[in-house]
C-alpha cells in the first residue's frame, strides 16, 4: 500500500464505486497520468447472505457511496494550474463522481491515520469470517436449518448482533422451549 502523495474521498454514486473506480482507471491510463494519480481503492467487507436456504458470500464496500484516492500533488480548483488540477478535473468529469468530501465540495485532503485505519479495516475485515446479512427482527417466524432442532418453526425473541446469535423460543411436546442459534442456522419463513 503506497501512503505517498494525498488521500482524498469522493462521493460516488452508492452501488456504482466498483464502476468509477474501473472508469477513472481507465480514463487515467488514457490520459497517461498514471504518475499523478496513484491509486483507486473502494475497500470491501465480506458478507453472508442467506437466499432460499443458500449462503452466499460476497463483497460489499466497507463505505458505501465513496471512493478514496491517491494523488501526487494537492488537488482543486485553486492549486497551480499545471500541478493538481488537471488531476482534479479528470476525477470531476469521471463519470458517476458526485464531489469530493469536503467543505463545499473542494477537496480536502485526508490525514495518513486515518487512511491507515480506513484501509487496515478493510483488511482486518477480510482476515475475519464474513459477516452474516441478516434480515430478522424480533417477532418474525423462522424455521431453524441446521442442528439438532432442524425442520422446526420458531419464533425470534432476541437478536445478539455482536455475537452474531439469535434467541428463538421451540415449541416442543406442546412446551415452548428457548434455544440460542447463529444466524446461519436459521431462514424466514
Amino acid at each position: 500500500m503506497n501512503m505517498d502523495g494525498h488521500w482524498y474521498v469522493v462521493q460516488v454514486y452508492t452501488g456504482h464505486e466498483n464502476k468509477v473506480k474501473l472508469n477513472l482507471e481507465n480514463m487515467v491510463a488514457r490520459e497517461g497520468m498514471q504518475n499523478e494519480i496513484l491509486q483507486v481503492k473502494v475497500p470491501l467487507t465480506e458478507v453472508v447472505e442467506v437466499k432460499d436456504s443458500k449462503r452466499k458470500v460476497s463483497s460489499r464496500p466497507s463505505y458505501p457511496g465513496y471512493v478514496l484516492i491517491n494523488t501526487l500533488h494537492e488537488l482543486g480548483p485553486y492549486v497551480e494550474p499545471q500541478v493538481g488540477q488537471k488531476s482534479w478535473s479528470l476525477i470531476q468529469e469521471t463519470t458517476g463522481v458526485m464531489n469530493f468530501l469536503g467543505p463545499n465540495a473542494r477537496p480536502t485532503a485526508l490525514d495518513e491515520d486515518d487512511v491507515q485505519a480506513m484501509l487496515s479495516m478493510a483488511t482486518l475485515e477480510e482476515e475475519q469470517p464474513p459477516t452474516p446479512v441478516i434480515e430478522f427482527d424480533v417477532g418474525d417466524e423462522v424455521k431453524v436449518i441446521d442442528g439438532p432442532f432442524s425442520g422446526f418453526p420458531a419464533e425470534i425473541q432476541g437478536i445478539d448482533m455482536e455475537r452474531q446469535r439469535l434467541s428463538l423460543s421451540i415449541t416442543i411436546f406442546g412446551r415452548s422451549t428457548p434455544v440460542e442459534l447463529g444466524f446461519l442456522e436459521v431462514e424466514r419463513l
